[in-house]
């Protein structure tokens, strides 16, 4: 009988736990080890509330510093629940070459000769190369695709994923491009949401990332688009810290904004439209991650 209670209260504990605020995410904690500083954090970062334990994203956070000069990235739970995730989904521990990079490291990197991007969102602190054993290797990197949600380069020789939060792309090292500079002029400019799920009304933050050519100027109202059926609704923008104002918002990856006015969806984007004259290549649009309002 006290077995069975047991059950009972861990089944009820369950049914309990909050849904994570990410599409994708793991199951709250995190085993990772970094081999180029040989240290190791087994961490819960996520607690069943579905709240985030910052002493654990903090120790996560110390792990991923840059190997070079110990530079520390903001750490953003939409890329600790995509490490979750694949420590789930390989059944081991995440074994990691490269976290953060700051940008005069990753110059470095690139004046090698080593596959590194200008504009690397390693210095964003959105992404990480990982070893795996080679038969996990393609099973990973496809299941990654098949998310449509992330980044992820595929280096077989080498054995190892570079994944990351930023725009969906795949690549192998033939098709990486890194010398083209194909981010150059904000060409690959995306924004990102502080999670994917929030109750209708609830303050939705977002940031700009990839931007190459600071500032993007932003119009002061956006659109909601509804995936499926294409209904949009227009919702607010403001900067965080910033006076209210007219005309346009200048943004650079530090800006913050906050989006208001965001009707419930069960899934759909926020579209946000750059004002003329634009700089270079920056788009005409720039689009957030899915999200889902209830």
């Amino acid at each position: 009988m006290r077995a069975l209670g047991l059950l009972v209260l861990g089944v009820a504990a369950m049914a309990a736990a909050a849904e994570p605020r990410f599409f994708v995410a793991g199951d709250g904690t995190l085993d990772i080890a970094s081999r180029a500083l040989g240290e190791h954090v087994t961490v819960r970062y996520r607690r069943d509330d579905g709240t985030y334990d910052y002493d654990a994203l903090n120790k996560i956070r110390h792990l991923l510093r840059c190997r070079g000069d110990g530079y520390e990235a903001e750490l953003a739970p939409r890329f600790v629940e995509l490490l979750g995730y694949l420590n789930v989904r390989s059944g081991r521990p995440l074994a990691l070459l490269s976290g953060f990079r700051s940008p005069r490291y990753n110059d470095g990197v690139r004046r090698q000769g080593l596959p590194a991007s200008r504009d690397s969102l390693h210095t964003e602190g959105l992404a990480a190369d990982l070893a795996f054993p080679r038969d996990l290797l393609e099973p990973l990197w496809f299941g990654i695709r098949d998310l449509g949600c992330c980044g992820a380069g595929y280096y077989a020789r080498e054995g190892f994923l570079h994944v990351d939060v930023g725009r969906p792309r795949y690549w192998e090292p033939s098709t990486s491009r890194v010398d083209e500079d194909l981010s150059g002029g904000n060409a690959r400019v995306f924004a990102r949401t502080d999670y994917d799920r929030y109750v209708a009304g609830e303050m939705m933050l977002v940031r700009l990332h990839a931007v190459t050519l600071p500032p993007v100027r932003l119009e002061r109202t956006a659109r909601l688009v509804a995936e499926g059926d294409g209904k949009g609704a227009t919702v607010t923008v403001t900067e965080v810290g910033a006076p209210g104002g007219t005309g346009c918002i200048p943004t650079d990856r530090a800006t913050r904004l906050l989006v208001q006015g965001v009707p419930a969806v069960a899934r759909g984007r926020i579209v946000f439209t750059t004002c003329e004259p634009r700089a270079e290549r920056t788009p005409a649009v720039v689009e957030t991650n899915p999200v889902a309002l209830r």
